[in-house]
């Protein structure tokens, strides 16, 4: 049997806890929906008490609980549940020295950039890694409570909404290596500075680096200057990524086509030409960070290589299936995670460079945090429509009613107040050959609108 992540006495040792009776675990879950037999349960405060969750969770076969109140079953008995799986994290980080670990943060694309970054990693050896969007003050030492003691290597996302996030996470993580994919207006209600408020909460990052790290930057973002001069002042390299031959990762040229690209660029000055299976502008800059990321990890260029050209899209996050129509079908891309103006004005770029024997269709729902200048930035998108001839704009939401407000009467496809109202009427207007790509911020519910369009052919198949 497989050497367990943690024993009893091992957890207690690590959280000052009190073992009610001997057990050994291979996994850490805060979830019983998720939990796996032979996990460690940690309950958790929240909307409940998730002590109210440890005989579910024993039930379906987790070895034992780390709680603050008695239960009945095998438990690690702490004063703070929370603080104990900090500690965990912190313990499982000190006892596997030998892992090179990366971070990874920015407005926009952390999550799919960590995640190219892990399918690297799981081609080199012994690898960890965040999964899903786990990169707040509860996912990150999760993530790392769930480290075995023989990673080589790991990676991890750190995310915030407010400053002062980042620091105690980067601390936790200690990263030899950091990416800041880019800088933008993304939660920038949260920052009375505005967008220099998120700059600087996102170098932040910067604070847990181990000494001699390597920080990879932007080159093209307008905070460049400001993230490297905190990079350096922490004592890290600084490794850029950008269109300008200065930088160390340059990216010469983005060719998208029907599920995937050709990518064109120079490492160090090294030419190089490959294929990924994103479409997607804004993953030209991505694999530039991934390959400088996954070299500071110590894993070679052609494991990197053959990392990108496999990567495929996350869901929500680009995927794209063909869905049939009577006469034909129509190419469905599934942008319905996340939406800001960074990344909302590259997929309509994308979109626009897209051949389509049809129309180029977009159903947007209201990006959101974006403070008192939330109605400007959505107006602001029909600009971006314009330049990348898009034929119909579906809008649902307040805020998109601005852009709705904007918008030449012959691109008017239709609006809705909410996702739910828009998606029938998206439904109703696509035909065979349209390219159709959904895009809004979780919290606006644009998946409603994808969900609704991959209904029309219950034998929809992803292609990229």
């Amino acid at each position: 049997m497989a050497e367990p992540l943690w024993t009893s006495e091992e957890i207690a040792a690590a959280t000052g806890g009190q073992v009610t009776a001997d057990f050994a675990v291979h996994g850490v879950s805060i979830d019983t929906r998720s939990i796996e037999p032979g996990d460690l349960f940690v309950a958790l405060a929240g909307v409940r008490d998730g002590h109210e969750f440890v005989a579910p969770a024993l039930a379906k076969g987790a070895a034992g609980a780390l709680a603050a109140q008695p239960v009945d079953g095998p438990a690690v008995m702490v004063d703070d549940t929370f603080a104990a799986l900090e500690a965990l994290g912190v313990a499982a980080r000190a006892r596997a020295p030998q892992a090179k670990r990366g971070a990874v943060t920015g407005s926009v694309g952390k999550t799919s950039v960590t995640q190219a970054i892990r399918a690297g990693l799981a081609l080199a050896g012994r690898f960890h890694s965040s999964v899903k969007s786990y990169n707040n003050h509860i996912g990150v030492p999760l993530t790392l409570a769930r480290m075995p003691r023989d990673t080589e290597r790991a990676v991890f996302e750190i995310g915030m909404n407010h400053a002062d996030e980042i620091t105690p996470l980067s601390k936790m993580v200690r990263p030899h290596a950091v990416a800041i994919t880019t800088v933008g207006p993304v939660h920038v209600e949260n920052f009375p500075d505005g967008e220099i408020g998120v700059a600087r909460a996102k170098a932040e990052i910067f604070d847990g680096m181990e000494p001699g790290g390597v920080a990879v930057l932007n080159a093209d973002n307008p905070w460049f200057e400001l993230l490297k001069d905190a990079a350096h002042k922490a004592g890290a390299h600084v490794r850029s990524f950008g269109a300008a031959e200065a930088c160390d990762a340059q990216l010469v040229d983005f060719e998208p086509h029907a599920g995937g690209a050709r990518v064109k660029a120079r490492l160090h000055g090294r030419a190089l030409d490959f294929t990924l299976l994103q479409s997607g502008f804004h993953w030209g800059p991505n694999s530039m960070a991934v390959l400088l990321m996954l070299e500071a990890l110590d894993v070679s260029l052609d494991d990197s290589l053959a990392a990108l050209a496999a990567f495929q899209p996350l869901e929500g996050r680009g995927a794209e299936r063909l869905v049939r129509l009577p006469g034909g079908a129509f190419t469905l891309i599934d942008e319905s995670y996340n939406a800001n103006p960074v990344s909302m004005a590259a997929a309509l770029a994308s979109l626009g460079a897209r051949a389509t024997e049809g129309r180029r269709i977009v159903a947007l729902t209201d990006m959101l945090e974006l403070g008192e200048g939330g109605p400007r930035y959505h107006a602001e998108l029909a600009q971006p429509l314009g330049a990348a001839a898009i034929d119909r704009v579906f809008c649902a939401g307040p805020l998109m009613k601005s852009l709705w407000d904007a918008l030449p009467p012959t691109r008017r496809g239709g609006y809705a107040g909410t996702a739910a109202e828009l998606a029938p009427l998206v439904a109703r207007a696509v035909e065979p050959g349209d390219l159709v790509m959904v895009k809004g911020s979780n919290g606006s519910s644009a998946g409603a609108v994808t969900t609704a369009l991959a209904a029309l052919d219950a034998r929809s198949e992803e292609v990229g």
